[in-house]
């Protein structure tokens, strides 16, 4: 039978992109992704002040602004300590960095669930809710960010982060402030989301258990397993993690062993049809984001769930809702925590070096983001964006489909591909930046 070709541009993400489907026998034998619109941030920022990326690289993208800033300001004061001024933060401005992260992570996974993947999965399966995900959605996100502005001023694009600290010097008043709107998001995920107390859902360990989760999480857990998604969008079956924070240290994870790894031999690589740019470790593609993240810190229920259905959209899209409740446990013990009477910064504003190279990275929503400037007489000669999505979405490269491509690779509709393709939350606007 001729192969046959369908182009597809799917939206309800963050961005578009166009997929072209290769389909042979009836099922899916190859997919070229297409991002088509480059933006050129990291060519805006030659030439700039070396500060200036705190300010130019959160407008990368509307959703993860706060890891922008975190990788950009991590970039400087590694280079700042590489060329002989150490920076150490205190307790006080990394927790709040912590926490600042923390609730953007979770606003982004609350609205991937209500505003993609719960109601993709129901008009997959033609079982469509009269529920409301939108407000949802909107109910959580904008709780949570308002606990995130109480120390960084706005949302999006803040400039809070400065190297050395930050430029915040919270009350006894604005902790607690934050620390209602913490407590008002974990009422919504008992009620709303799990049907479940926090630390109830936080001690299931087994997938004997997870018919305990109740609310939307549970309706989604159950269309899954009840039309036969266990075993769908299977890829490499390697994870990797470059951001040390709560979710996980750094590391690769193949099959059950974890190892360590260094950002110096990430290497990327131009792609033909498309603005995006191929990325790899030590010339192998690794899968990033939450079932990575879970993957390497060994967490017990993803680690279970893997046993049984491998690197399934099963367990991926389990892991990133997983992260919620763990990211909000780790907020209100950040909030609780906290050392009002440390300074916020430690380094004086004035001091600047003219002359470095330093390497940023965060843990972003989506997985690890990399940053690196290299910065001479005061101004970036060059700077290099990795982003998560590049990772998951590259094309072949010597030989090896691209994690999401291997994962829609044998669907039979481009329903499923598609549905497939946005369990890896995927973001073309940070990936043509």
């Amino acid at each position: 039978m001729k192969s046959v070709h369908i182009k597809q541009l799917i939206e309800k993400i963050e961005g578009e992109a166009e997929l072209d489907f290769t389909f042979n026998e009836g099922k899916i034998e190859d997919v070229k992704i297409n991002f088509e619109f480059y933006r050129g941030i990291e060519e805006i920022l030659q030439g700039k002040d070396a500060r200036d990326a705190l300010v130019i690289t959160p407008r990368v993208c509307g959703i993860c602004n706060h890891a922008h800033l975190l990788s950009a300001v991590r970039a400087i004061e590694d280079g700042y300590t590489k060329a002989g001024l150490p920076i150490v933060l205190s307790n006080k401005a990394n927790d709040i960095r912590e926490f600042t992260l923390s609730c953007e992570l979770i606003q982004n996974h609350i609205k991937w669930l209500y505003m993609t993947i719960l109601p993709r999965l129901e008009a997959y399966v033609e079982q469509k809710s009269e529920e409301n995900y939108a407000i949802k959605a909107t109910y959580l996100s904008s709780v949570i960010t308002k606990a995130l502005a109480i120390f960084a001023g706005q949302w999006p694009h803040s400039s809070y982060a400065v190297p050395g600290g930050v430029t915040c010097d919270p009350t006894h008043l604005d902790v607690i402030q934050a620390q209602s709107l913490v407590d008002e998001s974990i009422k919504f995920f008992e009620q709303v989301v799990t049907g479940l107390s926090l630390e109830a859902y936080l001690s299931i360990d087994s997938v004997s258990n997870l018919h305990q989760i109740e609310g939307d999480f549970g309706r989604l857990l159950h269309l899954m397993s009840t039309h036969d998604m266990a075993q769908k969008g299977r890829t490499h079956d390697r994870f990797i993690v470059f951001g040390d924070c709560i979710l996980s240290k750094s590391g690769k994870s193949i099959v059950t062993n974890v190892s360590s790894v260094d950002t110096k031999y990430v290497k990327e690589s131009k792609q033909v049809g498309t603005v995006s740019k191929a990325v790899m470790y030590k010339d192998r593609l690794y899968e990033v984001g939450p079932l990575a993240r879970g993957m390497v810190a060994k967490t017990p229920i993803v680690k279970n769930l893997h046993k049984q259905y491998k690197d399934s959209l099963f367990t991926r899209v389990f892991a990133r809702i997983h992260e919620v409740a763990q990211l909000l446990n780790y907020s209100k013990k950040l909030l609780n925590n906290l050392e009002l009477d440390e300074p916020s910064c430690t380094l004086d504003l004035n001091t600047k070096l003219n002359d470095f190279e330093g390497t940023g990275v965060i843990e972003a929503a989506r997985g690890s983001l990399i940053h690196t400037t290299t910065v001479k007489e005061g101004r970036i000669v060059n700077y290099e964006i990795i982003t998560p999505t590049q990772w998951n979405l590259s094309h072949d490269t010597q030989g090896q489909r691209g994690i999401a491509i291997k994962a829609m690779v044998g669907a039979k509709t481009i329903e499923e591909a598609t549905f497939i393709f946005r369990t890896f939350d995927v973001c073309s606007v940070c990936t043509t930046q």
